[in-house]
């Protein structure tokens, strides 16, 4: 499926050495084995098993350099050998204060809009695990996995000093926007843009971006959030707003969890305390809230006007 309708003469036209498919999905499983394999496995050497017992700034450390070297170097490395136009595949194009100023509205909005939705599914899921015996078996090992990732997740983020704190940010909220956008929105989105309409490339590029989190119960939500990133990238044309959006999704759990240290706030199996009955209103109020926002910056910026050189691309500088 060739899409060329959003496609303008102001955008100059890659000339890729390889299949854009091929090299989205040759990328995919590349950064998959480098990022979870082979860093696990250095993570193991250096550190060994009992993660409980490591200094959690040299983990933290070695995060961030994972991130580097296993996700954003290979995206880079890919878009320059591949399209060698690497300015227009990753999207280096400075967004107007307007369009980030309104997307990152949207991202406040839809962090409690799939919060809520988290607790909709899980209560759901728990009423069917406690009448059907395959899905409690398949429920409580699900919950292991989930529980070895969260007690990980978790020893990263708790802070000692300031210093430490202002490493975990770095580590857990500024990294990540920046590695994996330029590789999810920027290389692999941008390769399914080349052979796929805009929006089957975002929700591919999505589908992909929450899988590699190995997130059972938040697959959903991250696949919706990992749409709207890919969605705001390619109305504005710009790397750097998903980037700001996924620094503030993350900034914002962070936050949060030092304000408040609970542990429901990093925990993807939570369910509501109060009942379902304020989740499922709150997920409606929001959901409509998000709607009438889509809909205005759907009028506002619409893809054609914005995936074109302007004087915000950086290549003109």
């Amino acid at each position: 499926m060739i899409d060329n309708s959003d496609k303008t003469n102001f955008e100059p036209e890659l000339h890729p050495t390889i299949s854009p498919i091929t090299a989205a999905v040759t990328g995919l499983i590349g950064v998959f084995i480098l990022y979870q394999f082979v860093g696990g496995l250095l993570t193991i050497l250096i550190f060994g098993m009992d993660f409980q017992n490591a200094d959690m700034n040299a983990v933290r450390l070695m995060t961030m350099g994972g991130q580097i070297l296993f996700i954003l170097f290979p995206a880079l490395l890919l878009s320059k050998m591949v399209y060698e136009d690497v300015t227009t595949v990753i999207r280096f194009r400075y967004p107007s204060k307007e369009q980030i100023i309104v997307f990152s509205i949207g991202m406040i909005i839809l962090i409690p809009l799939l919060q809520n939705y988290l607790y909709i599914q899980n209560y759901f899921i728990e009423q069917i695990a406690r009448n059907n015996q395959f899905v409690n078996h398949l429920k409580q090992l699900i919950d292991k996995l989930d529980k070895l990732v969260e007690q990980t997740y978790g020893n990263m983020l708790k802070a000692d000093s300031f210093i430490d704190a202002l490493l975990i940010v770095v580590v857990v909220a500024i990294t990540p926007a920046i590695c994996e956008e330029i590789f999810f929105r920027g290389f692999v989105q941008k390769s399914f843009e080349q052979k796929l309409k805009p929006y089957w490339s975002a929700l591919m590029t999505a589908i992909f971006f929450g899988l590699y989190h190995f997130n059972p119960y938040g697959l959903i939500p991250l696949v919706a959030l990992g749409f709207y990133l890919g969605w705001s990238a390619y109305t504005t044309n710009s790397i750097f707003v998903p980037m700001i959006l996924h620094f503030i999704n993350n900034f914002t759990a962070v936050t949060a969890y030092f304000m408040f240290g609970e542990e429901d706030l990093i925990e993807s199996n939570v369910v509501p305390k109060e009942g379902i009955s304020e989740s499922v209103i709150i997920f409606i109020l929001l959901l409509i809230l998000f709607a009438g926002l889509v809909f205005y910056i759907k009028k506002k910026y619409p893809p054609s006007k914005n995936n074109k050189r302007s004087d915000y691309d950086l290549s003109e500088m």
